[in-house]
């Protein structure tokens, strides 16, 4: 073969290449998503921060027919979690259709960690700036977030579930021993009852000097392995001695788990509970 050819076909093999890079590179390929769900977004007055809610729908919205609605918070993490979660748990006839809100951050690269430390918390700490704002952000979900699905999905009001996790399980507890009749069910996992000098505990504790009742499902659970084991056990043991009327509750320490891994199990466990005996 002559060198001109091999020339030849040596560029040809090079362009060849040269397009299926580009072609490559300028392909858009479809996002996976998550069917049957659609983000809404509100501003809060209370808080003065911007939120976006994750919700996945079921049901015909022309229908009469009304569903539990979970509310679940760090959404950024936990609503993917929680859609595979229900899904499981409704294939297999342990929880009934519901609609799964769950409630985040608007705007890009938004510091979630700084900004659930606001939110979340009930009292302030110097090591966590903006913090304390948790009355202000239960005024949000009462004023702004339950009113808006309430108005424009097939939710049943009789049938509110709240899910938080870590600082979300503080702030699941802060509200069921401050609105206790806001939702129905209740699920907290590794709570961060030590948070703020114990505020869990001395809240729960000015609770009950003033109500024996707490008509609510209450389940609480932890890792065997994770700091906060012997607290939330030693809390759980305070909720249990109340023997408050009205109070169902369920808890739970979760064998060779750690904070933040446990949140799978807790959730599937917390959501039976919830609707068991439904």
């Amino acid at each position: 073969m002559t060198l001109w050819k091999q020339l030849f076909i040596l560029n040809i093999f090079v362009l060849i290449f040269s397009l299926s890079v580009v072609s490559a590179q300028t392909n858009k390929f479809p996002p996976v998503e998550i069917k049957g769900s659609e983000v809404r977004s509100l501003k809060s007055k209370d808080t003065g921060r911007d939120y976006d809610l994750y919700i996945h729908k079921t049901g015909d919205p022309k229908s009469e027919k009304k569903y539990p609605v979970l509310f679940v918070l760090d959404g950024q993490w936990d609503f993917k979690l929680l859609d595979s979660v229900y899904g499981g748990l409704h294939y297999d006839k342990f929880v009934p259709e519901m609609i799964i809100v769950g409630i985040t951050y608007s705007g890009e690269n938004p510091n979630f960690d700084a900004l659930r430390a606001m939110d979340y918390t009930p009292t302030r700490e110097a090591s966590l700036p903006g913090s304390g704002d948790a009355a202000k952000f239960l005024a949000f979900l009462k004023k702004d977030v339950i009113p808006f699905v309430e108005k424009n999905y097939n939710a049943d009001p009789s049938k509110r579930i709240l899910m938080g996790s870590s600082l979300g399980g503080l702030f699941t507890l802060y509200t069921i021993f401050t609105e206790p009749n806001l939702f129905y069910g209740y699920v907290a996992a590794s709570p961060a009852v030590s948070y703020g000098d114990n505020f869990s505990f001395k809240q729960e504790k000015q609770f009950a000097a003033k109500r024996q009742d707490l008509p609510a499902r209450l389940f609480i659970s932890v890792g065997d392995i994770e700091d906060l084991t012997e607290p939330v056990k030693d809390f759980m043991k305070v909720v249990k001695s109340r023997s408050y009327k009205g109070l169902t509750m369920e808890t739970r320490v979760l064998e060779g788990e750690r904070h933040a891994g446990n949140k799978p199990e807790a959730y599937n466990r917390g959501l039976r509970f919830v609707f068991g005996n439904q």
